[in-house]
């Protein structure tokens, strides 16, 4: 008879007899991912507790009818499968929980490569795996766990997560809104670019806000701020006011919304667009491997028909883009990717600009994303703070969170996006793994690839003789110095760099705020960061537009629109 090692019959013995999670699946949870949560609070449902930070609710992730893993009317969660914040289900301490599975539906993309990857189809909840029409879930069950116990806790997924459409989430609703249509217009656009790509129809969606004063002044054209950020089923919350009829009195939407339509800012149309896409609510709006030719969608295709139809002016010295966190780094990359087609950029609290300050992750020179190692010891990588320094989330816990989310890049969350927006597609039709998300190994080949074509301050000093020129009296950046993500360093990093640019010397503005936490955007000292985030627009506008006068070349329709 062959021995078997203690350690081995030890192993055994705690899978085959420790508690396990039986997941009964409907029809129509075959392909996609499963996601099992348990939480010791119940003033929520446990899939709206789980997130990157050590207060997280523990969660367990299955692939399931996808990538060679057969579909299955059942499946099981046990001392095997991957957790986060624990690793595994025998970590769990016994006692009450409440038990909750989400099943995220995939869909099977033909891309115009030939390569047929499945991912989560954005459903108009912008990427949302426990909010997103279609996923089958189950009630909340509140059990007693004992990973010692030999029994199974078993769910079934047989309640559906609504459909958006025709809801007060859904664009198209808030659109016909008499409160909004005067002002707020929206737009479905069908881009021809990302529809080729994704070997399916994609679209758009564009939030346009008309200035005070455009009905009556048909003759007049426009300048165009487009402003960047995360997915919203109408606009950011400063525009929100405009639809929502001004908002409480007092409150910075009311002065918005007062702001705006009696005049006292400048005249513009302000495009906010829709993005989301098949890995995150957001597509970083460049032209990626992975995710897609966003960056032409919106620049070649998007904007010129929003400037057909709403009267915009058309030309670069009359756009500028502003936007914070990845809404900065997308105005940042927006000017520097197309810079004769923007005059200015007012980037805050930006993703990361320089990938030697990847948040905390120094990617050129770190050997392992999650710990740095001494000769008799090792430390986490940080990756959440506190303004005070108290550390929040690690680099290696975030990743384990977001694999719990999904395999492949497939958690539609931070990391996941950045690493399909910048990495090369794998023979699989999937974005190459810039490091290793069990083991924090980092792979210096798809450094190189991410350094050469999306790391902002390399790209910069790289081409200054050429760029140079373009992006004078065009870059605006502010961070706080406290900023919950590290994102301050990458920012100091590219400071530092633009200060030694020669033939032009670069006249980029950076402005810090000591202590400020995610996302400061600057403003006079004299006003607390909520009151300068407040009235952000209104800020930036005067500086745009005059900017935008001022560089306008001969014979350029500076008057129509000031009235």
């Amino acid at each position: 008879m062959k021995k078997i090692a203690l350690t081995t019959l030890l192993a055994l013995s705690t899978s085959a007899f420790a508690q396990k999670v039986e997941v009964t699946l409907p029809a129509a949870a075959q392909h996609g991912h499963l996601i099992v949560v348990f939480a010791k609070d119940g003033k929520s449902e446990p899939r709206m507790q789980m997130n990157e930070q050590y207060q997280s609710a523990q969660g367990f992730g299955v692939d399931v009818g996808i990538d060679g893993i057969p579909s299955a009317k059942t499946v099981t969660v046990d001392a095997k499968t991957f957790g986060y914040p624990l690793r595994s289900l025998t970590d769990i301490p016994a006692g009450d929980y409440f038990v909750q599975g989400v099943f995220n539906v995939y869909e099977q993309f033909h891309l115009a490569n030939g390569k047929s990857p499945w991912l989560p189809p954005d459903k108009g909840e912008g990427q949302k795996w426990n909010r997103k029409p279609g996923n089958p879930f189950s009630k909340p069950m509140k059990v007693h766990f004992d990973g010692k116990a030999n029994s199974t806790i078993k769910l079934n997924l047989d309640q559906t997560i609504p459909e958006i459409k025709g809801t007060k989430q859904d664009p198209e609703v808030i659109a016909q809104d008499p409160a909004t249509s005067k002002w707020l217009k929206y737009m479905r656009f069908k881009s021809e670019k990302l529809s080729k790509f994704w070997g399916r129809d994609m679209y758009l969606g564009a939030w346009v806000l008309l200035p005070e004063g455009f009905d009556e002044h048909p003759d007049a054209h426009y300048p165009l701020v487009v402003w960047q950020g995360h997915y919203s089923a109408g606009m950011q919350p400063a525009f929100t006011a405009v639809a929502g009829g001004g908002g409480r009195r007092g409150d910075s939407g009311y002065r918005f919304f007062q702001d705006w339509t009696t005049g006292r800012l400048p005249h513009a149309i302000v495009l906010y667009v829709q993005n989301a896409n098949p890995y995150y609510d957001d597509s970083y709006d460049v032209d990626s491997a992975n995710v897609g030719p966003y960056g032409s969608a919106i620049n070649d295709e998007l904007i010129p028909a929003v400037e057909a139809k709403y009267r915009g002016i058309g030309a670069g010295w009359a756009r500028a883009t502003a936007g914070g966190s990845t809404g900065g780094w997308e105005a940042i990359a927006t000017q520097v990717f197309y810079p004769d087609g923007y005059n200015g950029t007012w980037g805050a609290c930006p993703d990361p600009v320089d990938f030697h300050a990847y948040q905390n992750i120094n990617l050129y020179d770190d050997p392992n994303a999650f710990f740095r190692h001494g000769d008799f010891g090792s430390v986490p990588v940080p990756a959440d703070r506190k303004p005070d320094g108290s550390i929040l989330a690690t680099t290696g816990d975030e990743f384990a969170f977001e694999y719990v989310l999904g395999t492949h890049g497939r958690s539609t969350e931070q990391w996941g996006i950045w690493q399909a927006v910048f990495s090369p597609q794998d023979k699989d039709g999937y974005p190459v793994d810039v490091l290793d998300p069990i083991t924090g190994e980092i792979n210096k080949d798809v450094v190189k690839y991410w350094r050469e074509h999306y790391d902002i301050n390399a790209i910069l000093k790289r081409d200054w003789s050429t760029l140079g020129p373009k992006v004078e009296g065009k870059m605006h950046i502010a961070v706080g110095d406290g900023d919950t993500y590290f994102l301050n360093n990458a920012v100091h990093l590219l400071d530092n760099q633009l200060k030694l640019t020669r033939n032009p010397r670069s006249d980029a503005e950076f402005q810090y705020g000591p202590g400020m936490p995610h996302c400061y955007t600057g403003g006079p000292s004299e006003y607390s960061m909520q009151q300068n985030n407040a009235n952000w627009i209104q800020r930036l506008l005067p500086l745009m537009t005059e900017h935008m006068k001022q560089t306008a070349p001969a014979g350029a329709d500076v008057k129509s629109w000031v009235y």
